[in-house]
């Protein structure tokens, strides 16, 4: 899952998902209930631009240490809170199914620290 097509498709269909680009063109932001769950860019950081696409995820402090260690297209959250973000480099190294786990995982941390009523609705359609 390193084509940032998928990704997308697969970021938009968590339920009452949203995209859009407060950081401007370039930089999609995704939202459940205006609250962030992931950003997917081009690559920023190196000189030598590799096309690579950037995916930052919410994930817990200890998990996201660990897919550091595990993965090394997995660094802190670019721009984001290194404790409480990672930033997935999207290069073919990571199995579809796991890059699909963190998505899963992000959206659900964002989800769970909703209101109540919120948070009901929203896993209703899960």
């Amino acid at each position: 899952m390193q084509k940032k097509d998928a990704v997308h498709e697969y970021l938009l269909s968590k339920p009452l998902s949203s995209v859009s680009q407060p950081f401007g063109e370039g930089v999609d932001v995704y939202k459940v209930k205006d609250k962030m769950f992931a950003t997917l860019a081009p690559e920023k950081m190196r000189q030598s631009h590799t096309g690579y696409w950037w995916l930052n995820l919410k994930c817990d402090p200890h998990e996201a240490q660990a897919l550091r260690d595990i993965f090394d297209s997995v660094i802190p959250g670019y721009h984001m809170n290194k404790q409480h973000w990672n930033t997935v480099i999207l290069d073919g190294s990571i199995p579809k199914g796991e890059i699909e786990r963190m998505i899963d995982n992000s959206y659900l941390l964002v989800v769970n620290k909703m209101k109540k009523s919120d948070r009901q609705a929203i896993l209703l359609h899960l």
